[in-house]
């Protein structure tokens, strides 16, 4: 994902002190980077689309057909929310490093209170919400500028399209 303003204003906090709600901040001259409460955005709006996908157990066997171009066939079968959890938390556990990935475990997937998160990982209250920033901050990054398909936004993952490389055409 290339950063601008126009792709990151939505999910910009309207009462951030860094970027006023435009989602990007200069950090040097003519250089914008997305501001912090962007990436938080883009983590939560991926986090909450995880939950729904796992929530939605009874319909995990549904396959879907999506049209796409490919050398061997025109269709391809797939099971987009399953897709979905686990490229989340593939990807997850790529990016964080071991104590971050506790964290990522306990707080967000095993949906544990600050309390019995600092209590078992033996943290206080302050270090422990820093760290939650910090990871919500770097898998929001992640998720948007992962290659070749990222899973933010969550509308061109779940679109059914499939992009690949362009046939030439026969004569």
């Amino acid at each position: 994902m290339r950063w601008n303003r126009s792709n990151a204003v939505g999910v910009a906090k309207a009462s951030c002190a860094y970027c006023h709600g435009y989602g990007t901040r200069f950090v040097r001259i003519g250089k914008e980077v997305p501001c912090n409460c962007a990436l938080r955005a883009i983590f939560r709006a991926c986090l909450a689309r995880f939950r729904d996908c796992a929530e939605s157990g009874a319909y995990l066997g549904t396959v879907s057909l999506e049209f796409c171009s490919t050398r061997n066939s025109r269709r391809v079968y797939s099971r987009k929310s399953e897709e979905y959890m686990a490229d989340f938390c593939l990807v997850s556990r790529r990016v964080l490093d071991e104590e971050e990935n506790r964290i990522f475990r306990y707080h967000f997937l095993l949906g544990a209170d600050w309390k019995l998160c600092c209590r078992r990982l033996n943290m206080d209250r302050g270090n422990f919400f820093h760290a939650v920033y910090r990871i919500e901050q770097k898998l929001g990054r992640t998720f948007a500028e992962l290659e070749p398909y990222p899973l933010y936004p969550l509308r061109d993952y779940f679109s059914g399209v499939v992009r690949r490389e362009v046939l030439p055409l026969s004569a």
